[in-house]
């Protein structure tokens, strides 16, 4: 994969697939796949700076993180889709 450094506090996130199947056992068409809103960071920014003071990310390379639904800027590169957003537009991180 390509790689992509993300500028200020800007971070890349893979999104987890689409549930395929309901908790039942039904399958999921397409069309009606709920847009993932839980992902893996690739790739984490410098940070930003706001009058005259460098405020550092909170997030890490490597972290599940939750987002809203509608966040960021979706690319494709090298075939994968992967989404570029702020750190603000990031709800939280996930343990475990």
């Amino acid at each position: 994969m390509a790689s992509i450094k993300p500028l200020g506090d800007r971070v890349v996130v893979k999104p987890e697939p689409a549930e395929e199947k309901t908790a039942s056992g039904l399958f999921i068409p397409d069309t009606a796949k709920e847009k993932p809103q839980r992902g893996t960071v690739l790739a984490v920014g410098p940070g930003k700076v706001e009058n005259g003071n460098k405020i550092d990310m909170t997030v890490s390379e490597g972290d599940t993180v939750l987002y809203g639904k509608y966040s960021g800027t979706e690319i494709t590169m090298d075939g994968d889709d992967v989404l570029i957003m702020r750190e603000s537009d990031i709800l939280g991180i996930v343990n475990g």
